[in-house]
């Protein structure tokens, strides 16, 4: 046998029959994961409700039941595929990636460039630009929408605003905002160290769970991370305030020592 085999009592059990049961509760831990806080997660639970409904009138032997909900578990899969298609977009960037099941080559080169000066000094004076750019924003109340990525995402939003590929700079940043200027109801994509596009269109989030009180910048904040792993720092035009958006949550009223802690951690500054 491949794999040695484990009694208990009446019970056997081999060590094949464990990994298969860890490696599937590692893939609903992901999938749990990438769809919690979303709309989509009612939907997954809506369809292991039917599953396990079909799983107990087939063992009552309840025929006809069980025949109408065999039917919809054939052509299931399709219909999930339709619905969950953002999902499984963002579940394949995940393992593509290696950022949920391993560290990817580029998060290897990452790591070890974080060790250069250099590229440690390059962070911080990014952060500190965009610190500065959300604190004036936010002290005259304008709305903004900057959207942290890295290269491999970034193409999501090609053809949605236009390219800058521009040094980051708290003025450029504040310029694009200006209520005068003709990108500041679109996004802002930073990365690679630049400001990569302006204007950009983003989804809206259709989650019923965000706070009423909350504007389409941060519905739409909340929208582009239940697609894709990004970070998302919002100024509210209303109030003020900053708010952060990562996989569908929403963290509202960053101060100032919130806003250096995450962009550290966005940036990975140590």
């Amino acid at each position: 046998m491949l794999f040695a085999v484990i009694k208990i009592g009446f019970l056997e059990i081999s060590i094949g029959d464990i990994l298969d049961i860890l490696l599937v509760g590692l893939l609903f831990f992901q999938l749990y994961k990438i769809l919690r806080g979303t709309l989509a997660f009612n939907i997954f639970l809506g369809v292991v409700v039917l599953y396990v409904a079909w799983w107990v009138v087939s063992l009552l032997e309840m025929k006809m039941l069980s025949s109408i909900l065999g039917q919809f578990m054939q052509s299931g899969f399709i219909m999930l595929v339709i619905v969950f298609q953002a999902e499984i977009r963002r579940f394949l960037f995940y393992i593509g990636r290696g950022s949920s099941f391993g560290i990817g080559k580029e998060r290897i080169w990452e790591r070890l460039l974080n060790r250069n000066q250099h590229a440690k000094e390059q962070k911080t004076q990014l952060r500190n630009e965009i610190i500065k750019a959300l604190t004036q924003m936010a002290s005259v109340k304008t709305g903004a929408l900057l959207v942290i990525t890295d290269s491999s995402e970034r193409n999501f939003f090609a053809n949605t605003g236009v390219t800058i590929d521009g040094q980051v700079s708290a003025k450029l940043i504040e310029s694009i905002f200006d209520k005068g200027s003709p990108l500041h109801d679109g996004a802002m994509v930073i990365s690679d160290y630049k400001i990569w596009a302006a204007g950009c269109v983003l989804p809206v989030s259709e989650n019923p769970d965000l706070p009423k009180r909350i504007g389409m910048r941060h519905r739409a904040a909340v929208g582009i991370t239940e697609q894709i792993d990004v970070d998302v720092i919002i100024v509210s035009e209303e109030t003020g305030k900053i708010s952060h958006a990562k996989k569908g949550q929403l963290t509202l009223g960053l101060n100032a020592t919130n806003l250096i802690s995450l962009l550290d951690t966005i940036f990975e500054i140590a």
